[in-house]
């Protein structure tokens, strides 16, 4: 087969085509030759579009960047900075005060408040343990992590003394979840409907029942969320326990982002046929997967939905699965999967906003085996866009995209990631072109922080990366997307999100620290895990989210000029050894991640830090450390010489730290032949140049070089 074939004028992969003819269209009933027309014709409206908004990025921070060169490195007036990021147009109007007005909108996103999962798209083992996280063990989380003040489980069979602190810790959560009217839940010696029922002291919690009192369970709520209570005398945990409770389940990971972008590595045909195939397996509910685990072979499939006797004898029915997005990548990147008929590019956003959404479709149209969305939406995630006319751009997109596949406007709604300056400085705006259709907004600080050291990138030398999250601009960009996002009528319809925990092996600090999302007014936030969300689960539990927003929305929405803050060190004198500090530090956290990036494919993995610390890391890494590099070096703080000597003892370290991988490959002393190691140069001594800071150019085009050797070698 020719790689492309001709569909009305576009030149698309021939593997592509046959997928999208072949899978997904026949079960919508969709004419495979209208279709590719249909798209033709979307295209012709919608690449030039998404060019212009491209080019006009670069005009606002060509303006930006003059204005700070003519200024010189002195400090910025803020009055006049305002003004003048007001006369270009990098801040708009505010709009006159709204509330959003989307429909039809799951539970989960509306009207729940819980943990958030997001995975990378091709790793199917991944994407199924992250879709069955909606239900998970109170007991195994804290009995598999150091979230317990308490002596870690013997290894060889369970470890009766690390079991009776994790029992003491269950009953402990469930006399504050769900207390009992008198005494303590590590008191209770019987457990069944007819004496659970009046012990309770909010007796309406106990909502239903599963079993009998010997093997069974009791399905309690607390602020929206469920706790099931499995009693079972002859488990192992049961048979000592006087209640007979072997298990405490949690309603955990209420929504997973299925990522199609920062936590994969997806360059070409090849990589996007994977990716998409394995959404159509999640909407189809047929996505299986075979693994090794401890000398067996383990199967994954999508969980069932949780049947239950409610209290009046009636039939109650839980859903199984975490509700699912499919975060889309932005504006900026092409894909070579299809070419238009200039014979450019793709734009890659454009191509995942008509091929997910008509995957997606089967679960509308009920020919999969599970249901996602019980109100008949599709859930996209859209990052990385900057300010209101892109997400304008996206609302006429998803429009557009609607009209080709036949389905009801809004159907298709929106997740608008606040990771971009321009769109925490116009976030309003930006809520309301999309005000019929969003149902989501979040915070990052890598992103985030990535942006604001490139837009302000002639501005001066920014301080550390440690004192970064402590600058003015982060409390107040974190508070602004709170209040903005209530003022706008986000509370009851639609997710109010923060960014994730990004240490998986660390849970008691996790524990302790991240209440403050629930606190701060966020209806979720993200976790690495689905142990991570069976944990984070619990701040939702002792904490009412929506009672908190209600608070936070009679506090002022704090203003443009902390916002605006740039964290430039202006006058600092960093010593040799904060700028070496800094640099390996930045160094080997770019270098660990990008070598899995380029030569493995791999965009989401726990990667060892410099202090050997595994962090759940995302392209979103790359992006804070490559800038902050070629931010000092522009500035003068470090030499070529010292990022290089950097760069170089870092692999030295990346490659010991990676010495257990079969199938890694060593940087240090391949200076030349590692594109690993050359993708990382790039990404510091080009980072000025790259578009908005992001990583995607360089590390697109590295991997497809590495790709393309990897073949020439199976040839010889």
């Amino acid at each position: 087969m020719s790689k492309y074939q001709d569909r009305a004028g576009l030149q698309v992969d021939g593997e592509l085509a046959l997928f999208v003819e072949n899978r997904v269209l026949p079960p919508l009933g969709l004419d495979a030759s209208r279709f590719w027309s249909s798209f033709a014709a979307l295209l012709g409206e919608y690449a030039p579009r998404n060019r212009a908004l491209l080019a006009r990025r670069d005009e606002l921070q060509a303006a930006i960047d003059g204005w700070h060169r003519a200024r010189g490195k002195v400090a910025v007036d803020m009055p006049e900075y305002e003004g003048f990021l007001r006369a270009i147009g990098y801040i708009v109007p505010e709009p006159a005060p709204f509330a959003i007005t989307t429909r039809n909108v799951d539970a989960e996103i509306a009207t729940m408040a819980g943990p958030q999962l997001v995975v990378p798209v091709l790793n199917a083992r991944f994407l199924l343990n992250a879709a069955n996280a909606r239900w998970g063990s109170l007991y195994d989380a804290y009995y598999g992590t150091d979230a317990l003040d308490a002596p870690a489980a013997r290894k060889g069979g369970y470890d009766v003394e690390r079991g009776s602190a994790v029992i003491a810790a269950g009953r402990a959560f469930l006399d504050s979840a769900v207390p009992l009217a008198e005494g303590s839940w590590a008191d209770w010696d019987g457990i069944s409907p007819e004496r659970a029922l009046p012990a309770l002291a909010r007796p309406e919690q106990l909502v239903a029942r599963r079993g009998d009192g010997h093997k069974g369970a009791l399905l309690l709520v607390n602020n929206g969320l469920h706790i099931e209570i499995v009693i079972d005398h002859t488990h192992v945990i049961g048979a000592t326990d006087k209640a007979g409770i072997s298990d405490i389940i949690l309603e955990s990971a209420l929504t997973t982002i299925c990522d199609l972008e920062d936590s994969i590595a997806a360059v070409d045909a090849e990589d996007k046929i994977a990716a998409y195939a394995n959404w159509l397996g999640l909407m189809r509910g047929d996505l299986t997967e075979s693994f090794e685990k401890g000398g067996k072979i383990l199967h994954r499939e999508l969980a069932a939905d949780r049947e239950w006797t409610a209290l009046d004898g009636g039939s109650l029915t839980l859903p199984g699965r975490s509700l699912l997005f499919i975060r889309n990548v932005g504006h900026l990147m092409t894909n070579p999967a299809i070419l238009l008929a200039d014979g450019r590019e793709i734009p890659e956003g454009v191509m995942d906003a008509v091929i997910t959404s008509a995957i997606a479709m089967q679960d509308l149209n009920g020919t999969g085996r599970h249901r996602n969305s019980r109100t008949g939406s599709i859930y996209i995630v859209k990052p990385k866009m900057h300010g209101p006319e892109e997400v304008a751009f996206t609302n006429d997109l998803f429009n557009a995209v609607e009209d080709l596949l036949g389905l009801a406007r809004h159907t298709i709604k929106v997740g608008v990631m606040d990771e971009e300056r321009r769109t925490s400085v116009n976030l309003a705006a930006c809520i309301e072109a999309v005000k019929e259709r969003i149902v989501f907004i979040n915070t990052g600080f890598l992103d985030r922080t990535g942006d604001e050291i490139h837009t302000s990138m002639q501005a001066g030398p920014v301080i550390r990366k440690n004192a970064i999250k402590a600058s003015p601009w982060i409390s107040a960009y974190e508070a602004r997307n709170v209040g903005i996002g209530l003022a706008s009528g986000l509370s009851g319809k639609a997710q109010i999100g923060k960014g994730m925990w990004a240490a998986p092996d660390r849970m008691r600090d996790m524990l302790e620290q991240k209440i403050g999302h629930p606190r701060a007014g966020a209806n979720t936030a993200w976790v690495p895990s689905p142990t991570a969300a069976t944990l984070h689960a619990t701040h939702y539990h002792g904490l009412d989210v929506f009672a908190r927003q209600r608070e936070i929305a009679e506090q002022p929405v704090p203003g443009l000029e902390p916002l605006l803050t740039i964290p430039l060190a202006l006058g600092t004198n960093f010593s040799a050894e904060d700028v070496a500090e800094e640099l390996d530090n930045n160094a080997q956290g770019l270098l660990g991640y990008v070598v899995r990036w380029i030569d493995q494919g791999v965009g989401c993995s726990k990667v060892p830090d410099i202090n050997d610390v595994g962090l759940m890391e995302d392209r979103a890494t790359l992006r804070i450390s490559s800038q902050h590099m070629a931010n000092w070096l522009l500035h003068g703080v470090a030499t070529g010489e010292q990022v290089m000597d950097s760069l170089k003892r870092m692999a030295a370290k990346v490659d010991a730290q990676n010495a257990g991988d079969p199938l890694y490959e060593p940087m240090a002393g391949r200076w030349e032949e590692s594109y690993a190691f050359r993708a990382a140069c790039d990404l510091v001594f080009n980072g000025v140049e790259q578009p908005s800071g992001y990583t995607e150019p360089l590390l697109h085009a590295w991997r497809l070089k590495k790709k393309q050797a990897a073949r020439q070698l199976e040839t010889v």
